[in-house]
């Protein structure tokens, strides 16, 4: 049930009476793993994200000093993934429902008497609910800490093994992702189906990007009809292992800082 989070690090192993006895409630860190049901091309499955977000965490507790109370909800598979469901396999929530979903999740914590919350996102179709999420439950409950995190954030070393041109516009399904799952999940990747393929008729001498400070809204079949945006076909399990193990111990030290945190004005 726990798949790679460690045993004693998995919340729904606890029982009532554990989390009643928890000697340091109000600095207790409970992470919700969150990722998404949807396609990744012809090579990859539809549990990338989920898959990531799982086990980068996993690895980030298993590495994590014992005295810090870290605890992991059951993964959210599910998530916000309209820009995808022209493909099939996808399966999507509405932001109405993930917003409900993980307020009343973060509504049931407070409750328990918990005040540290991260949500431990690796969907990027999704970022701006878990803000808005973050934002709403602290508003409601003041002395409440959420913090609305992404898996790529932490400190880690894809960018330096990716080119030039998968850093700018490889950002479903490429090289990256691909690696990473030829490293977790390698029975489950297609490689003799990799394809590459990047976003096309993007602007051309334009403030207006697919991503960035000035963004324009789009879904997957607007950009490429692969269900791909970047090279995959460059992937490596040894490039796999290398970002794995950078985003586990940039996520071990995440969890860190989030032990230490103090609402400021607080």
């Amino acid at each position: 049930m726990h798949s790679s989070i460690p045993p004693d690090r998995f919340f729904p192993y606890l029982t009532w009476v554990d989390i009643q006895n928890l000697p340091d409630l109000s600095n207790t860190v409970v992470l919700q793993p969150i990722g998404a049901i949807e396609q990744h091309g012809p090579h990859l499955p539809l549990i990338v994200d989920a898959a990531i977000a799982t086990t980068v965490l996993g690895a980030a507790l298993t590495a994590l000093e014992p005295e810090i109370p870290a605890y992991a909800l059951p993964t959210l598979h599910y998530g916000k993934s309209n820009e995808h469901w022209y493909f099939p396999g996808t399966i999507t929530l509405s932001a109405q429902t993930l917003i409900a979903v993980l307020t009343e999740v973060g509504d049931s914590l407070y409750r328990a008497g918990f005040r540290k919350f991260a949500l431990v996102n690796a969907h990027g179709g999704q970022p701006q609910i878990l803000e808005i999420v973050a934002r709403d439950l602290h508003q409601k409950y003041p002395d409440f800490m959420v913090f609305p995190l992404f898996v790529w954030r932490v400190p880690n070393c894809a960018t330096a093994l990716l080119t030039a041109e998968e850093n700018e516009l490889g950002i479903h399904a490429g090289d990256a992702e691909t690696s990473v799952l030829l490293s977790i999940l390698p029975e489950q990747v297609k490689m003799a189906e990799a394809v590459k393929e990047y976003p096309r008729s993007l602007p051309q001498n334009s403030l207006l990007s697919m991503e960035g400070n000035l963004p324009f809204a789009w879904a997957t079949h607007d950009l490429s009809a692969s269900g791909v945006l970047g090279d995959p076909t460059q992937a490596t399990k040894e490039k796999g292992d290398r970002i794995f193990q950078s985003l586990a111990a940039g996520w071990t030290q995440v969890i860190r800082d989030i032990y230490r945190f103090q609402q400021p004005g607080a």
